[in-house]
């Protein structure tokens, strides 16, 4: 089951108590305060792990709790420290305060982590409070408790292009095609019920990953269908593709084009705004090859490139992989250009 959301309790350990303790040992008169240290808490960190591409493992272990830190002994012995709490997340996952809204995390590379929660701090033992006054003193100090914290964490799957359409534009056949993804295929609407991913070999020893993102119809921005779901995982995209049916009557499919840009304007202008292609799919259809040109020009009239293929025959997949790669490869281009940039003007404001 592919979960992209979940609500979590948090809390690191409490740290623990000082001791109070003096030195009892045989022909050692008034041996003084001995008393150790209380251990700090454990934290609780979440770190990234490639296995993992659903939250599911939260929806049966909503609290999270790391361990506390144990008292301190005499001999001016410390208390052993609480054992941090390590969770594992999947890789663009994001942690939110519910109280606040403000993102703790962004957690986009592998192996990476963050703190969530702050073990706390442990006692005094009494040792400390000796003086030249106070030779036996009887003060210690509490273990601070450990924080807590609500989280909403979501999950924004990680993918170089997203592919998205109408239901049944053939978007899950397409992903199974130029990728080892096996999703699940036939001829009704949301075959397809969660996101699938497949990594795409680009040539030249690259590759990129490419997410079938389902149930996009008009409406998806308000909850129809299962568009709103799942459309927060395109944001990372850096090239949509946009799936159009070629089957079905021109009018038609200039309209659905038209409805699915209007959804996506609506959840995000950032997302709308995306470098997008139109991709033509069953031309191995009859019908599908008497209104392609159509298509192809109405298409290109609202400003899109277009490229048509057969993901049965194989048709322009290779046409499509090439200008994937291309796209993508521009995009990493300017992306070092505009770091270079502002390394240069960070230099000579230095």
């Amino acid at each position: 089951m592919f979960v992209d959301t979940a609500k979590l309790f948090v809390q690191s350990g409490k740290g623990g108590d000082g001791c109070l303790s003096f030195r009892r040992e045989k022909y050692i008169p008034k041996g003084g305060p001995d008393g150790g240290d209380g251990g700090r808490g454990g934290h609780v960190i979440f770190q990234t792990n490639s296995s993992l591409n659903t939250l599911l493992h939260f929806r049966h272990r909503p609290n999270l709790r790391a361990q506390s830190g144990e008292a301190g002994k005499g001999r001016r012995m410390h208390g052993a420290n609480g054992e941090d709490l390590i969770v594992s997340v999947p890789i663009g996952t994001i942690v939110r305060d519910v109280s606040t809204g403000d993102v703790i995390a962004d957690l986009s590379g592998e192996g990476e982590e963050v703190v969530i929660a702050l073990g706390g701090r442990g006692g005094l033992g009494n040792e400390h409070f000796k003086s030249s006054t106070n030779r036996a003193p009887r003060k210690t100090t509490k273990g601070l408790p450990g924080e807590e914290v609500e989280l909403e964490v979501e999950l924004k799957l990680l993918a170089d292009v997203g592919l998205i359409g109408m239901p049944n534009a053939g978007k899950s056949t397409l992903i199974s095609r130029i990728s080892a993804s096996r999703p699940k295929i036939a001829d009704y609407p949301f075959t397809t019920l969660e996101p699938n991913l497949g990594v795409v070999d680009l040539g030249d020893f690259r590759s990129c990953v490419v997410a079938d993102i389902p149930g996009l119809i008009p409406g998806a921005h308000t909850g129809k269908g299962l568009g709103m779901r799942f459309l927060r995982h395109v944001d990372r995209c850096s090239l949509l593709l946009h799936l159009v049916d070629a089957s079905v009557p021109s009018d038609h499919a200039l309209s659905d084009m038209d409805a699915i840009s209007s959804e996506l304007e609506l959840f995000s202008a950032e997302l709308a705004r995306k470098p997008r292609l139109a991709v033509l799919s069953k031309l191995d259809l009859t019908e599908s090859q008497e209104q392609a040109e159509t298509l192809r020009k109405g298409l290109e009239a609202r400003g899109y490139q277009v490229i048509g293929i057969s993901s049965v025959s194989g048709e322009g997949l290779q046409e499509l992989i090439g200008h994937i790669s291309r796209n993508l490869s521009e995009r990493a281009n300017d992306g070092e250009k505009k770091e270079a940039g502002s390394a240069t003007k960070k230099e000579g404001a230095l």
